[in-house]
């Protein structure tokens, strides 16, 4: 079939292109730069189109003869730009695909949204009924667009929602990366206690989820949290990474409080600037949200079943960052 990947030159759009190519499907990536795999998409037979969803009349150009849409483009970790491109991107974006989709007669539409829909997990581990708490601004237009796709939903579309937790893998230019480069030192500056919960996905099991949201008719209408099989603490979490590079990793614990308000006076300073803090509110969250989540619903109505734990997950990512000059 013919099938259209918004986002599908970045880092989970291009896992999931390669995936659907491997299946012999015709695959069109739309994406509004070539990121680090256009040329190896094209190369594997996908069509590449560069451009945004807030082109409504490129959406509807590419939508034409597609029976399945996963729209996976966002605007995220854009820093000092306007909030508007996040509205404009995130919802209006949304709305243009779905349009386009609605018009073109596409079977079904998955939609990516994000864990961060829930904020901070007060009750964990959380689940699909947990909470609406977002906390920052791409979390609250993320969750936006999933009232966009409940208002066409309801009007007869056939929609699915995955929210995908912490997305990690072979090609993350991510906070990953920025996890083994630290631990590569044998010291990691913990900010609290390390106990705070967080919930990967590897890459490969999360398109697992997209496929299954896209085939199954259980799926129509209902959203999916996308995790790993389990979640760990921070500093479970940093262990791991050290052990994937053979590497002993000494945690040494500081206070979060003074890092906070480094990031809020940070921010400050840069704003008025128009350049990206090095620290920002959003980054030093990772040491205080608790994301620990149930995957239960995917589980008993699509048959998921993450395949790849996090040892071995860390591990295909080590010897990516280290194959391609990363680290």
């Amino acid at each position: 079939m013919r099938v259209l990947v918004t986002g599908g030159t970045g880092f989970t759009g291009s896992h999931l292109v390669r995936r659907l190519l491997d299946r012999g499907h015709d695959v069109v990536c739309l994406d509004n730069q070539p990121g680090l795999f256009a040329d190896e998409l094209r190369g594997l037979g996908a069509e590449v189109v560069i451009g945004s969803v807030t082109d409504a009349d490129l959406v509807r150009r590419s939508s034409r003869g597609v029976e399945v849409v996963h729209h996976l483009a966002a605007a995220f970790r854009q820093l000092n730009v306007p909030k508007s491109v996040y509205r404009e991107v995130n919802v209006e974006g949304t709305r243009n695909v779905l349009e386009a989709a609605r018009a073109s007669d596409v079977r079904r539409v998955v939609y990516c949204s994000t864990q961060g829909v829930h904020g901070h997990v007060m009750n964990p581990p959380g689940d699909e009924n947990s909470p609406i708490a977002p906390e920052d601004y791409y979390q609250q237009t993320k969750y936006e667009g999933e009232l966009v796709c409940a208002e066409y939903s309801d009007a007869g579309m056939d929609i699915a929602i995955v929210r995908p937790t912490a997305i990690y893998g072979p090609g993350d230019p991510g906070r990953f990366l920025l996890l083994y480069r630290i631990a590569s030192n044998g010291r990691f500056l913990m900010f609290g206690d390390g106990e705070t919960t967080y919930h990967p996905v590897y890459i490969d099991n999360l398109v697992d989820l997209f496929e299954l949201a896209a085939e199954r008719p259980e799926a129509r209408g209902r959203t999916y949290l996308g995790g790993d099989a389990e979640y760990f603490t921070l500093n479970e979490l940093v262990s791991a990474v050290g052990r994937s590079m053979g590497a002993e990793v000494k945690i040494v614990h500081l206070p979060f409080r003074p890092l906070w308000l480094a990031a809020v006076a940070c921010e400050a300073v840069c704003a008025p600037l128009r350049v990206s803090p090095p620290l920002f509110r959003r980054r030093v969250d990772w040491f205080r949200q608790v994301r620990a989540f149930r995957i239960d619903r995917a589980r008993d109505e699509l048959g998921y079943a993450p395949a790849v734990g996090l040892d071995e997950g860390l591990r295909r990512t080590f010897e990516w960052y280290r194959e391609n000059g990363y680290l």
